[in-house]
């Protein structure tokens, strides 16, 4: 099936050709149970009507009812020729970019068709629907009406088949509760429902079930794009026109967006309030301009958009129009002096429905998911990640030169300490992730310690010395050596401080005056022996806490004037 919406001024005949056509009214108000009236055309096809209204106040309903419709039906009558919402409706579907369609000359019987055919397509060209066929026809007589449903067979040959397996989201036009059970009618343009599904209800994004499915009459198990439908959900409490219903995880939920404006005044000349229309939805929306046709629009209500979704930005009280596409789900912010000139520039170069490759560029690393959600492929050539991390590879080329430079400052700067830790290696380079850190380090870098080091250098001296001591109190870790000891292990002078800064030894006076004999241990031994000491019965003598070590009183001594420093022993005199 395919789905047709109607144009034109008011009673212009627009109603009155679709029950012509089909023998029934389309989306009719009074009954939003019904999904709209449909007819099989000779060649066996179906094609289904939205019937807009056509008042002077009815333009936000035509835009509700003509957004998700592929394709046009534009009604000019015959003894009225071109009128002012004949313009409002042409300017809106130019705005929605909609370029399949038939132009109907109706009360033929009334008048001579000639003059409003040709005031019709001197409007239609210049717009996307110039050329479009055209069908003189008067829905009293009957005459044209065969060649009518024959322009519409081919029109619905030539409409693009939207993918099945699409992602949904559909618009809900109609909609009424009467009990636990609600109704909803709407246009399903691409993917596929079945009964049993869970879809997410926007914009709140509650979780509801589809019990039953409608179309063309007919209960349906199952129903793909493009298609009428009318939806059984239980439970889905408040359901209103202008909601939809999308897969769950399919779609980028947002309130900001950047959009490129065309089909109207430059993005500077618009009203900063505006309402933008997109499906079936009326948003308020505040426009700041970025260059002469891009803006970024702050949405009052959330909505679930992928890249290329088209609208109208509508301003009511000039009643001047704009269109626009979406550039960017997730914009940055703009607080620098330059910021709003300099992403104009960059959106300049963008395309109005951008793919995976521009938005991994323009976001450095992302999840797989995430680009899926904004309704992109991944593009070739990405680097791809564990956790499901994608990264554009120029960007990620960068940042591993920027974390050799790093490491390598680092390094100049702190030769006792070399190594950044992971997470300030994050912050550095902005990555959402510290598993993206581990996955950009390689050779001739390395992580060890949950540290990020550069080449490996030459080690100092004192670096053999502290592995030696290390060994040599591996079993007995408070039995700290004598000064001769130390001096033999190579631990004295400047070896003994550059060891100190580099946090790879713990040195502790040996007497009250700090001129005694000094103790070297391991780091973190001091710690241990908190930990040993907290067991012991409470108060002990320093023998006893030497006994516990298993090392010297004067060890022991010096261990428990350094904790006493620390304030994590208290010394009481007998």
């Amino acid at each position: 099936m395919q789905v047709v919406t109607t144009a034109g001024h008011g009673g212009h005949g627009k109603s009155a050709l679709v029950r012509a056509l089909t023998g029934g009214d389309a989306a009719s108000a009074k009954k939003p149970e019904e999904p709209g009236a449909w007819t099989e055309l000779p060649s066996g096809r179906r094609v289904a009507f939205v019937d807009v209204p056509g008042g002077e106040r009815d333009v936000p309903a035509m835009l509700a009812g003509a957004a998700p419709a592929p394709a046009v039906l534009l009604c000019v009558a015959a003894d009225e020729g071109w009128m002012p919402r004949s313009q409002e409706h042409l300017d809106v579907l130019g705005a929605l970019g909609v370029r399949f369609g038939v132009l109907a000359v109706t009360r033929s019987d009334a008048a001579d068709p000639k003059l409003a055919l040709r005031q019709a397509r001197e409007r239609l060209a210049g717009t996307p629907l110039r050329g479009v066929e055209t069908v003189a026809v008067s829905a009293r007589t009957g005459a044209g009406m065969g060649e009518l449903a024959a322009a519409l067979d081919r029109l619905a040959g030539r409409l693009p088949v939207p993918d099945p397996d699409a992602p949904v989201r559909l618009w809900i036009d109609h909609a009424f509760t009467a009990g636990r059970q609600s109704v909803v009618t709407g246009t399903l343009t691409a993917g596929t429902i079945t009964v049993g599904d869970e879809l997410l209800l926007m914009p709140a994004g509650e979780r509801v079930r589809v019990r039953t499915i409608g179309c063309a009459g007919e209960p349906h198990e199952t129903v793909g794009g493009v298609s009428r439908v009318v939806l059984t959900l239980r439970e889905a409490g408040r359901v209103g026109p202008g909601m939809a219903l999308v897969a769950a995880g399919a779609w980028t939920h947002t309130t900001c967006v950047d959009v490129r404006t065309r089909f109207g005044e430059a993005s500077g000349r618009l009203a900063r309030r505006m309402t933008l229309h997109l499906g079936s939805a009326a948003v308020p929306v505040r426009l700041r301009p970025l260059g002469p046709d891009t803006a970024r629009l702050t949405l009052n209500s959330r909505l679930a958009l992928h890249l290329g979704d088209t609208g109208v930005l509508r301003d009511p009280e000039r009643r001047s129009i704009a269109g626009v596409s979406v550039l960017d789900l997730r914009p940055p912010t703009l607080v620098r002096r330059g910021a709003g000139a300099a992403r104009a520039r960059e959106l300049a170069s963008w395309p109005d429905r951008p793919d995976g490759a521009i938005v991994l560029r323009r976001h450095g690393v992302l999840r797989r998911a995430e680009l899926s959600m904004m309704g992109c492929a991944p593009p070739d050539g990405a680097v791809a990640l564990d956790g499901g991390w994608l990264a554009d590879p120029a960007h990620w080329e960068s940042l591993f030169e920027r974390l050799a430079e790093e490491t390598a400052r680092h390094a100049a700067g702190n030769p006792d300490a070399p190594g950044i830790p992971l997470e300030t290696v994050r912050l550095r380079l902005g990555l959402p992730a510290r598993q993206l850190v581990e996955a950009l380090v390689r050779p001739p870098l390395r992580v060890e310690n949950g540290r990020v080091h550069g080449p490996a250098a030459a080690r100092p001296a004192w670096a053999v010395a502290v592995e030696r001591l290390r060994a040599e109190l591996a079993g007995a870790p408070f039995a700290a050596p004598a000064v001769d000891r130390l001096a033999e292990l190579g631990l004295t002078g400047d070896a003994l401080a550059a060891a100190e800064r580099a946090g790879a030894v713990v040195r502790i006076p040996g007497d009250a005056d700090g001129d005694g004999d000094e103790i070297v241990l391991m780091p973190g031994t001091d710690r241990e022996a908190l930990r040993v000491l907290s067991g012991l019965p409470q108060p002990f003598t320093p023998g006893q806490a030497g006994d516990a070590l298993g090392t010297s009183r004067r060890v022991a001594v010096a261990l428990l004037r350094h904790l006493d420093g620390l304030g994590l022993t208290e010394r009481r005199r007998s």
